[in-house]
């Protein structure tokens, strides 16, 4: 989407670099690039390595970000397998396990997490169920050997998910712990993942969609949250329910044909709308955006930047 293209049709320039520089503006210091595969890994680190000096050229993944001590550095990337993209494994299991960890050796400073792995069973038409659950706890060994947090994903598997997890809790403790992002379950479901004991919930525009959604995340303690945008989805649209507590407004085009290098583009979420989930969340639980902003800011330097506070 940051090509300029919709469902292969050209309706304007690629602009990934207005994109970042608009991110940077807004007060932004860091992004996380969430990698699905392997294909998506290599574009990402490509991306990373050139800083938000990008040429136009280059596809974009899912974004999280959060703000950070030190601009630095600001691009990021997770490494592993979606679940939509386990079948990836199959042909050269090892083999495919091997480039895994290969990625991460070779790129110690730009990879902060193992993921975007978990279980999705509402996408199950992208892969079945059986393979999922394989090489989402093979992932958790990935994780473990090389100390780094975990990005997750869960979509109406909270019983399966919460079980590989509790049958690795050695590795996901070893690991320091994950984020399970976008998320969009139960209270319930919520509080056995708090339970479980390391782990943060990431609350993005997809979170907030219905009055349900917006009741769980009022009652998400502040010390477990993280914002984010998982864009270019997942932005907050007028019909959420978070939507009405929203004040920071962005120059849109409800017409893609009718981009301009200033403005955004309707449907199409941006990093810098994460300012926008912050006062959702802010105003779902009538605190002050500022403090809550500080307890989010910190509650990632803990998971993603602990060497950094060291």
């Amino acid at each position: 989407m940051f090509q300029g293209c919709y469902g292969g049709s050209q309706k304007h320039p690629a602009d990934l670099d207005k994109v970042l520089d608009r991110s940077w503006q807004q007060g932004l210091q860091k992004i996380i690039i969430t990698s699905g595969c392997l294909k998506d890994v290599d574009e990402a680190l490509d991306l990373a390595a050139k800083d938000g000096n990008t040429p136009t050229c280059y596809m974009i993944f899912p974004l999280i970000e959060w703000l950070t001590p030190s601009p630095t550095e600001r691009l990021f990337t997770t490494v592993g397998a979606h679940p939509t993209h386990c079948s990836e494994f199959l042909p050269d299991p090892e083999g495919y396990y091997s480039q895994l960890q290969e990625k991460i050796r070779s790129n110690p400073g730009k990879v902060l997490a193992v993921g975007e792995c978990g279980l999705d069973y509402d996408r199950l038409h992208f892969c079945d169920k059986p393979t999922q659950l394989l090489y989402f706890e093979k992932q958790l060994q990935l994780a473990e050997e090389f100390r780094l947090p975990l990005f997750l994903h869960m979509r109406n598997a909270a019983e399966d998910f919460l079980e590989i997890l509790e049958r690795n809790r050695d590795r996901v403790q070893a690991c320091g712990g994950g984020v399970v992002h976008s998320f969009t379950g139960t209270l319930e479901e919520a509080q056995n993942i708090l339970a479980f004991g390391g782990l943060y919930i990431g609350i993005n525009g997809c979170s907030l969609k219905s009055e349900e959604n917006a009741e769980v995340v009022r009652q998400l303690p502040n010390d477990k949250i993280m914002l984010e945008t998982d864009c270019p989805w997942c932005g907050i649209r007028p019909s959420h329910a978070g939507h009405k507590h929203v004040s920071t407004k962005f120059a849109t085009v409800k017409k893609k044909e009718k981009w301009t290098p200033e403005t955004l583009v309707d449907g199409r979420c941006e990093p810098c709308q994460i300012s926008q989930v912050l006062e959702a969340v802010a105003g779902l639980k009538q605190e002050p955006k500022e403090k809550l902003a500080e307890i989010y800011y910190q509650n990632t330097l803990d998971l993603f930047f602990k060497k950094d506070q060291n």
